[in-house]
């Protein structure tokens, strides 16, 4: 079982039980705040009982501020002790984290070895009453309010947390063992002097790493929310010619071009074009556009959202009229065109993933015209909302929900072990709280966030486009492997 993180974790059990065992496999030395430790950081070593009175003032102050500030804090004590559970119990509910009390079932004979063992055991009487307290708290902890009360018994006190996901060899269709396929979007471009050798780097990395595809962005300038203004960001279109020829297995594309950039039939053709060169594997990932800023850097109008989402829908229609067998006139949905005279053909079909959330008109448009639309969002609440908004659109205009797939843009932090996964925090988080900051990015390892894309699966979501905000070499690529088993 996996627990809520973050979140206050209070063990519970008597002396070798396995508490602190149990979370040194499970949690960071920093998010376990220990009697015994402190113990032997105020008095002569952890067993210092004349120090308990000062340890646990320390522990009580600790626990108080991280749970304030939203971290995961394990409280490793005896935690036989009602009242102060249900102190901590009420400190979780104010910071707004969910409690998870962690009894370690232990049968009474282990404790009781596992103490014998010890350099310094713990009185026979002493443990005696540790041992009824425990079959005591069984009964009660149910109806204390806590969010998830977790048995563990002695043979789980030692285990090691699960392993990592076995890298998956890419396949044929590149879906998981989730049922999800994930494109590797590349929003940063630190490639020093040689920007061509980067991206086929990178590009062959995601196909080893078993990415189903790769995505560019499409900006004229750096987004705020990525880097600065000065950083490079190349013009998509071109880079991914360049990356079809490193001859990977990868469907390539943009996530997301702006309408406003290029007239719709001038994209068509680039994505036709990129078809061709790669084998069939293209796409096209467009919406109205956002960043005012780089329209008027660069002398393009920036009309009004509604124009913008009009001539949204037009360029789909636009380009999927352009990418169709023949040369006859087109004149359907508000597009009219003389020939649709485009060559070279798309290599095969080109998906078209509408992005945005906008409820009334985006969604809708996707619904109509699109083979998939891109939601901004990886909360699960708002998700399913926004699915169900899609699904309802599709009914209206009379086409399946299912010739319309879920796709989302996920901007994660991903750590090897929770001590990379929070050192990268530290390090990306700026001013931000750093429990904020986790939340924001979902930091956790591997199989933390393929327990969230598996629930993302279950909403109805089939491709996730992933950009991790440090991804800066070929390697950072392939740690991620573990998300396509």
């Amino acid at each position: 079982m996996r627990l809520p993180d973050p979140a206050l974790v209070v063990l519970v059990g008597a002396s070798g039980a396995g508490k602190s065992t149990w979370a040194a496999a499970r949690y960071r030395a920093e998010e376990v705040v220990s009697s015994d430790a402190l113990r032997g950081v105020l008095g002569s070593g952890p067993h210092d009982l004349d120090a308990s009175g000062d340890a646990f003032a320390v522990l009580e102050t600790v626990v108080a501020a991280r749970l304030r500030r939203g971290l995961t804090t394990v409280v490793d004590t005896l935690g036989l002790d009602a009242t102060r559970r249900i102190a901590w119990l009420d400190a979780a509910r104010a910071g707004g984290l969910p409690a998870v009390a962690v009894l370690l079932d232990t049968p009474d004979a282990e404790c009781r070895r596992r103490n014998g063992a010890r350099d310094r055991p713990v009185p026979a009487p002493v443990l005696a009453g540790q041992l009824r307290s425990v079959r005591d708290v069984r009964a009660v902890l149910d109806a204390e309010g806590w969010d998830l009360v977790v048995r563990v018994g002695a043979e789980d006190t030692a285990a090691t947390p699960p392993a990592a996901a076995a890298a998956a060899e890419p396949r044929e269709d590149r879906t998981s063992s989730l049922g999800l396929r994930s494109v590797l979007q590349v929003s940063r471009f630190p490639w020093d002097e040689d920007p061509l050798a980067w991206l086929t780097d990178v590009a062959r990395a995601a196909d080893e790493a078993g990415f189903a595809g790769l995505a560019l962005m499409d900006h004229l300038i750096q987004v705020p929310q990525v880097g600065r203004a000065w950083d490079p960001i190349p013009e998509p279109w071109v880079a991914l010619g360049a990356i079809a020829a490193a001859g990977t297995g990868l469907e390539l594309g943009t996530l997301c071009t702006p309408v406003t950039f290029r007239p719709a039939g001038v994209t068509a053709k680039a994505a036709a074009t990129l078809s061709a060169l790669n084998g069939g594997r293209a796409f096209v990932g467009i919406g109205a556009g956002w960043f005012e800023r780089e329209h008027a850097a660069y002398g393009i109008p920036f009309p009004p959202a509604r124009e913008r989402l009009d001539e949204l829908e037009r360029a789909v229609v636009t380009m999927k009229a352009l990418w169709a067998a023949g040369t006859k006139a087109y004149d359907d949905h508000g597009v009219a065109l003389p020939e649709t005279t485009s060559y070279p053909r798309p290599a095969g079909p080109i998906p078209v993933v509408v992005g945005g959330s906008g409820e009334r008109r985006t969604l809708r448009i996707a619904a109509r015209h699109g083979d998939a639309c891109n939601l901004r969002t990886t909360d699960e609440t708002e998700l399913a909302r926004l699915v169900g908004v899609l699904h309802a659109h599709c009914e209206d205009v009379g086409r399946d929900r299912s010739e319309v797939a879920v796709t989302v843009l996920d901007l994660p932090v991903v750590g090897a072990d929770r001590d990379d996964v929070w050192a990268r925090v530290e390090r990306l988080r700026g001013r931000t709280p750093a429990a904020t900051y986790a939340a924001r990015t979902h930091a956790a390892t591997v199989d933390g966030h393929r327990d969230r894309w598996a629930r993302l699966a279950g909403l109805g979501v089939s491709t996730i486009f992933i950009a991790t905000p440090d991804l800066g070499s070929p390697d950072d690529v392939l740690a991620l492997r573990g998300l396509n088993a």
